[in-house]
Formats: structure tokens, C-alpha cells, sequence
């Protein structure tokens, strides 16, 4: 097996060529600014307060201009101070960046006549129907499949996956899978975030199915603890049925209101070797679930954040029995502050609050589980437990900016990436009451190490961190996508 670090050089080798190749501009993240604004004397010559009389929307091939006059902080017949002016127009291409609709978003004044101002709204659509071959190793990170497992692909789910992120240009959203491998999936989830004239109302809807071939079945010295049987049956069963209401009064919060249900059944094997993975003392558990998300966003992107907060807490009640009964608090919160032109300092904290604290294994799953909280340096780890904290403070500094053309022939565009420079520093705790060989429960824990992230077009962002932790290890971790 390859040591992680040789990996790596092909992809370094390309980000510096193609930074020397390209343009250094970030077409993405520009603001477009009127020369007429802009110019002081002209400045001088308006009055204090400006009227919006015109706003004209190019570039929106799918998308209804509705949708995007719904992302900006202004209207068409409102008022606008000159002093903010430049900051909503701002907060509007933040917005609609944010929406992942467009490549890029410019948002301008293109004329003014004394008090009246006429904006100009230019967007580059992004490709809505990517039928995208599916793989994906099924453990917490890339690291613990590529170096605990030996990048097995018997850990790996394959397949299809088909997207259509703006089904009628509502910015409505149908993902659908047909995946197998590690488990066989089938499973389709559509949103659409408004359905009233207020677009202020919306919903989404799952439903999927899966068979999976190996299982977690208990945890050992914090670490995950597999089951796979050599005739290959089945070790668990999944459906799961959800339905989002979604409530979005302005531009920065949203409310979201689910309900659920879940059927999960494991192998008489799995029960033999963990009694308590239910605590029903049964091979099955079927139960109804109900949740609220409180949602605030005022970034100028949410997938790599270089200013702004970012909040999200919620709150999860499984099961109307003994059999299932558990209320789990969620919250994460991202704080980003520029302190240079292109260096910002960032200050993350998640939090998970299990009631009553006597949960079985299937409910105990805190830190380092797939989509969960993870503190970087312990991607090898997992950690059960009835409430946990964890807090992250990373100085990151943009190192490169680039454009480069991509697509075949004709129907070539520019595209931005970014690669960020940083310095990061963790710390957690996990209480459980009953840790059992757990080696991680109970105790202040920590990290720290450098990195480099890399940006890339249509939210792709890989992270490469060398981490050092407590217990004295240190490594490269690859993460795609991937933050609490």
C-alpha cells in the first residue's frame, strides 16, 4: 500500500501548475461596482435616501427571476439609503451564491437619475442534471477506510446517482439513488423551497430503503467494532419516511419542521453480540420521530465561510414508547472573521445533549460517526456518549486564486478555485455514564495541526490536514466535503 503523503503529490503538482497557468482573478467572489456610485463627486450630487426604480435580471436561462428577486434585500419601488447601498448590494450576491444555483452572481447598479437607481442582477447558471455514477466508502472518514481498512472496496457503496437541482426553475431539488456494493440502496428525496405566493413556505420529501451487509455492531476502545459475515447476508434492514415543512420569513432564517418515520431491523447475530444495540431486547425497532430546526445563515458563502455566522440548532424526539424514547438537542455554530484582506479567523463550536442519559447503542453514536461532529487529529476515533462539546479555532489564509477554462469545445467557461493555508487548533469532551473501554470518554481532549483547503467549483472542497493529538499520534487526513 502507497503511504498517504506519496498520494498527495499528483494533486499538489496540479494545483501549483495550474496556478501559474491561470489568471490570478476570482470571478466568483468579485463585486461589480458602478462608476457612478463610486465616483466621490457624483456621490456628493445624490440624496441620502435612494429609490429603487428598476431591477433587470440577465443570464437566468432556467431559473424564474422571481426566485432570484427572492434572494435580494431589496425591491423594485423600495428605498434604500445611500450609505447601505453598497452593502445590500453585497448581501444580495451573497445570497444568491448561497443558493448554489449559479457559477457567478454580480449584483450592480447600472444607471441612476438623481434619486432613482436601476439595478442590474447578472447570473451564469450552473448544469442542473448531473446523472452522476456514484462511489463512496461507506466509514466516518477517507483516512479510516484508506489506512484501518486497507481501502477495501467491499467498504464501498456504487452506483447511480441522479440529480436535478432546479426541476422548473423554482430552485426545486430530485435526488434519486440506486446504489449497491457495501449496502443496496434505493431511495429519492425532492425539495422545494417555496410553494406559496409569499415564497415564504416550502417542503421537502424522503423516502429510501436499503440493505446493509456489514454493521457496527459495538465500539471497543473507541473504535468501531464491524460484523461481516463470510456468506455475505444482510445485517440490517433500513426504511425511513420524512416530511419537511420549511418556513423562511426573510432572507437569513429558516424554521424547519420534521416528521418521520423509521423501521430498522439487524440479524439475529448482530442482537447475539449486543444485546443492548436496540435496548428492547429485540432484533428490531420501529418508531415514529418528530424535530425543529432553528436555521440562521449571514455568510458570504456557507460551504467555505471567509465572513460571517452560520447557526443551526435543533431538537430530535425518537419513539412514543419505552421500547424508543429519546430527546437530543443539537447545536453548530460557525463564526468567521476577516482580520486581513484575504486572512480570516474562524471560531467553531458544536454541542449534543442525549435525555435520558440510559440510551442503547443505536442512540449513543456522538463524535467522529459518519456526518456527525468530529474533532480533526481523532479521524481514526469514535466516541459514544450522552452529551458532548467540541470547539475549533483555525487561521486560514488565502494562498492562491485562479480561474481556468473548462467543458468541451464551444461550451467552455471559467471556473474559480481558491487554496487556503491554515493553522488549527481543537478541543472536546464527551461524557458518558457508562464509557465501558472507551479511551476517550470523560476527559478534556485535544488537537492541533496545519493544512491546506482546496475550493473548487460546484461546492467541491477537499481539506488536507496534518493533525497532532493527545495520545501522541499525527498524520494526514483527507476530508471531501466534509465539517460539522
Amino acid at each position: 500500500m502507497k503511504p498517504l503523503h506519496v498520494l498527495l503529490i499528483p494533486f499538489f503538482c496540479f494545483v501549483f501548475a495550474a496556478a501559474v497557468s491561470a489568471q490570478q482573478t476570482d470571478s466568483s467572489h468579485r463585486i461589480i461596482a458602478d462608476s457612478v456610485i463610486s465616483d466621490t463627486s457624483a456621490k456628493n450630487n445624490l440624496p441620502d435616501t435612494l429609490f429603487i426604480a428598476g431591477i433587470s435580471i440577465y443570464g437566468n436561462k432556467k431559473t424564474k427571476s422571481y426566485i432570484i428577486e427572492r434572494e435580494l434585500p431589496f425591491q423594485q419601488g423600495s428605498y434604500v439609503a445611500l450609505a447601505d447601498l453598497k452593502k445590500e448590494l453585497e448581501t444580495g450576491r451573497q445570497q444568491l451564491v448561497n443558493t448554489t444555483l449559479f457559477t457567478d452572481v454580480a449584483v450592480y447598479v447600472e444607471n441612476s437619475y438623481g434619486q432613482f437607481v436601476f439595478i442590474t442582477v447578472f447570473v451564469k447558471e450552473r448544469w442542473y442534471i448531473l446523472p452522476l455514477p456514484y462511489f463512496k466508502f461507506i466509514d466516518a472518514n477517507f483516512n479510516t477506510w484508506w489506512v484501518a481498512y486497507n481501502h477495501t472496496l467491499k467498504r464501498t457503496n456504487y452506483g447511480i446517482k441522479f440529480l436535478h437541482n432546479n426541476v422548473s426553475g423554482r430552485n426545486d431539488k430530485l435526488t434519486t439513488w440506486l446504489i449497491t456494493g457495501y449496502s443496496k440502496q434505493v431511495a429519492v428525496k425532492y425539495e422545494r423551497p417555496f410553494f406559496d405566493k409569499q415564497l415564504k413556505q416550502g417542503y421537502q420529501f424522503f423516502a429510501g430503503y436499503s440493505n446493509q451487509g456489514d454493521i457496527n455492531y459495538s465500539t471497543d476502545k473507541s473504535k468501531q467494532q464491524f460484523l461481516r459475515p463470510e456468506d455475505r447476508s444482510y445485517m440490517r434492514k433500513t426504511l425511513k419516511v420524512e416530511g419537511n415543512y420549511i418556513y423562511r420569513p426573510g432572507l437569513r432564517v429558516r424554521h424547519i419542521v420534521k416528521a418521520g418515520y423509521m423501521y430498522e431491523q439487524i440479524a439475529d447475530t448482530v442482537f447475539a453480540l449486543n444485546p443492548n444495540y436496540f435496548g428492547n431486547g429485540k432484533t428490531r425497532a420501529s418508531f415514529p420521530y418528530i424535530g425543529y430546526t432553528f436555521r440562521y445563515s449571514n455568510a458570504d458563502y456557507n460551504f467555505y465561510p471567509t465572513k460571517g455566522l452560520i447557526s443551526e440548532t435543533s431538537i430530535l424526539h425518537k419513539g412514543v414508547t419505552k421500547d424508543m424514547n429519546l430527546t437530543q438537542l443539537t447545536s453548530i455554530n460557525t463564526y468567521t472573521i476577516p482580520v486581513l484582506s484575504k486572512t480570516q479567523i474562524q471560531f467553531k463550536e458544536g454541542g449534543v445533549l442525549n435525555l435520558p442519559f440510559n440510551q442503547p447503542f443505536y442512540n449513543k453514536g456522538m463524535f467522529g460517526y459518519y456526518g456527525n461532529i468530529f474533532m480533526r487529529g481523532y479521524e481514526y476515533y469514535v466516541i459514544d456518549g450522552d452529551a458532548g462539546i467540541a470547539g475549533r479555532a483555525t487561521l486560514q489564509q488565502q494562498l492562491l486564486s485562479f480561474t481556468k477554462k473548462l467543458g468541451l469545445g464551444a461550451k467552455k467557461e471559467d471556473y474559480s478555485f481558491r487554496v487556503y493555508g491554515k493553522l488549527f487548533a481543537d478541543a472536546g469532551y464527551v461524557y458518558n455514564q457508562h464509557p465501558g473501554s472507551s479511551i476517550l470518554n470523560n476527559k478534556m481532549l485535544h488537537s492541533w495541526g496545519v493544512g491546506i483547503d482546496f475550493v473548487a467549483p460546484y461546492d467541491v472542497i477537499f481539506k488536507f490536514d496534518y493533525s497532532f493529538n493527545q495520545l501522541g499520534e499525527s498524520g494526514i487526513f483527507i476530508h471531501l466535503n466534509t465539517d460539522f
